[in-house]
């Protein structure tokens, strides 16, 4: 039995559909693979980023879990647990190293924007700018 006509292009264009789909899934388990390799310290990044939270959890009030929630609105659904986890691991951790006794809204903002990728930046100026919030004395974060 030889494949041809329109059964063969089906075929074909199944295969490629399927090794596209296993490249782009292998893609990210070996991104979060990576991400929970120790490092030279013994812990992995998810191991401080679960670290800082733990260590900030009390200072996280209705308020601020509202704002962080409004924040990752532009994120798809599918990846936006695992946003909300590394940026909230960035902001405790600026929060331990400045020895934070209160969460403000400036410590949500530079968490977010240092946790953010470069890429994704112009999205957050929107979003920033349709919450009305002024990031020009957040300019210097962006620029790292």
């Amino acid at each position: 039995m030889a494949l041809e006509g329109w059964f063969l292009w089906f075929i074909l264009f199944w295969v490629v559909v399927l090794v596209g789909l296993f490249a782009i899934g292998g893609y990210f388990m070996f991104r979060k693979f990576l991400k929970s390799m120790p490092k030279k310290d013994g812990l992995s990044d998810l191991n401080w980023e679960e670290y800082y939270v733990d260590k900030t959890i009390h200072l996280w009030g209705t308020e601020e879990k509202a704002m962080l929630n409004e924040l990752v609105q532009p994120v798809p659904d599918l990846f936006r647990p695992v946003a909300k986890q590394k940026i909230a691991g960035r902001i405790g951790q600026i929060l331990l190293e400045e020895k934070v006794k209160k969460m403000k809204l400036e410590h949500i903002i530079r968490g977010y924007i240092i946790a953010t990728p470069k890429r994704d930046h112009k999205f957050l100026r929107k979003k920033l700018a349709e919450m009305k919030i002024d990031i020009s004395p957040y300019e210097q974060y962006f620029e790292k």
